[in-house]
């Protein structure tokens, strides 16, 4: 395996008959040389340093948390979502009002998820010819940036095989196989395929089938992927609760040990001569308690500081805005440079996202004027001819209870879309409904149920949006009251 960070071999450096104090001195200075220049800091510079290490680190202790949770599986559990590394796990169906694992759970797509190490070799990803189904199959690093999206928009439905292979791989694949090079030896897959109701399952269930994951040095060979034992103390918390409970010494150790072989992205110099300064380097453990104490304080103060930040942020106004009452988040989403603030986030309020070129989520809290949405009233969604979503795939609308799960209904309807038998007003627009109460049989068609009782919300999904969706001149329409003009 090549390290992240090789060393060089050290010429000698005491020469025979040094005196022992000289040595002992010269040992202790190489002890505490990551630590010399914190000498140079203030507390306020410590604290503030570390504020910035804290929202550079965040997204990969969250990911590596949730790899944890996602691989403590003795095999593949579809139900579950977990798989042992370099396996795939696959969603067999929606998830229904019972559901609660995960807010604002879709159902427009099976997912299929692979956690990858590719650390000590590549992985090779089959994927069968979707005849036409549209799919992405993105790939995160450790940092959560999405760099590769294969899938129907990015490399059509036909059949194809790839590589995954590590941030320092350099040796030959077999012809016809394409290289897709991870920035970090381990990364999460988090594929979709899209699913046209329960009655549509088979099929999707057939082209999952076919996704295959195998280590290169099996490939080509009858390949039964290993079971794993599953660790006991694993905890099943949410990740960022996790995160949130861990010390400054537990987490910027995690941040250290991880940093061996998921290496910064190329363009992160600044922040890291910044983070040296504390004695954080990537590729080397850091000991909490070896640290000065300006260094140890500065990094206890800074989790909360940043806590708050990473939250704030998610409000409008900051990462997003009100665009007819929808709440249309910001770019950078999926990709982020160094925005590290930003990238922290989107760990931590939608850990996974796609690029916006692969899809857009507008939510929706309030109605047209403002008021929070009330399942004791009825609201009408209302699309002119020729200003439906602009996809180049599908669209749906969601509704969401007001624990941001799916809201029970007779209809068992938790969103409606392109996909469903919808009826165009006569002059070519679409109005959908929302309620609580059936609007009729001539409207059930277009009927998005509300919940039985409380608040709610709801989110339009965009999948491969088109141009106009994508620099703001498509907007989605406002949600009104029924009453209201």
């Amino acid at each position: 395996m090549i390290m992240p960070f090789p060393r060089t071999k050290q010429p000698d450096r005491f020469p025979a008959g040094a005196p022992l104090a000289l040595l002992v001195f010269v040992l202790s200075l190489q002890a505490f040389a990551p630590f010399t220049s914190a000498q140079k800091l203030s507390a306020d510079e410590a604290t503030e340093i570390a504020v910035e290490a804290y929202l550079y680190a965040y997204p990969l202790v969250v990911m590596d948390v949730t790899r944890r949770i996602g691989t403590n599986c003795q095999a593949a559990d579809g139900t579950k979502m977990c798989a042992p590394m370099n396996q795939f796990a696959h969603a067999p169906g929606f998830p229904d009002a019972t559901f609660t694992d995960v807010v604002r759970p879709n159902a427009d797509t099976l997912y299929s998820s692979v956690w990858f190490d590719v650390t000590e070799e590549p992985l090779v990803i089959h994927v069968p010819d979707s005849r036409g189904r549209y799919y992405l199959l993105p790939m995160l690093d450790l940092w959560t940036d999405v760099f590769a999206s294969p899938g129907k928009r990015t490399t059509g439905s036909a059949e194809q095989t790839f590589a995954i292979v590590g941030p320092h791989f350099d040796g030959e694949l077999p012809k016809g196989m394409d290289m897709v090079r991870s920035p970090t030896g381990m990364g999460w897959m988090i594929g979709r395929t899209q699913a046209n109701g329960k009655a549509d399952f088979p099929s999707v269930h057939a082209f999952q089938a076919g996704l295959k994951a195998v280590p290169l040095s099996a490939w080509g060979e009858d390949y039964t992927p290993p079971r794993l034992v599953p660790a006991p103390k694993v905890s099943s918390d949410p990740p960022v609760e996790q995160v949130a409970k861990m010390t400054a010494a537990a987490f910027f150790a995690r941040f250290g040990e991880l940093t061996e072989s998921n290496p910064p992205h190329a363009n992160d110099n600044p922040v890291l001569a910044r983070m040296k300064r504390l004695g954080l380097e990537p590729g080397k453990r850091f000991d909490f308690a070896k640290a000065p104490r300006k260094v140890q304080q500065g990094m206890k103060n800074a989790i909360p500081i940043a806590s708050k930040k990473i939250k704030e942020g998610l409000v409008a106004g900051s990462s997003s805005q009100v665009v007819n009452g929808w709440l249309m988040m910001m770019p950078p989403i999926g990709t982020y440079g160094t925005d590290y603030l930003r990238r922290a986030q989107i760990a931590y309020g939608g850990l996974g996202a796609n690029v916006i070129e692969d899809a857009l989520y507008p939510s929706a809290v309030a109605d047209a004027q403002g008021n929070p949405f009330d399942s004791d009233k009825e609201y009408v969604v209302h699309f002119p001819k020729g200003e439906l979503p602009p996809v180049r795939a599908f669209w749906s609308l969601t509704m969401y209870n007001d624990q941001q799960a799916f809201a029970d209904n007779p209809l068992n309807r938790y969103a409606i879309g392109d996909r469903d038998q919808l009826k165009m007003n006569k002059d070519g627009s679409l109005s959908i409904y929302i309620q609580r109460e059936s609007p009729g049989k001539t409207k059930e068609s277009n009927w998005l149920p509300a919940p039985k009782s409380g608040g709610f919300s709801m989110n339009l999904r965009l999948y491969w949006p088109e141009m106009a969706a994508l620099n703001g001149r498509w907007k989605p329409p406002k949600v009104k009251p029924v009453s209201a003009p």
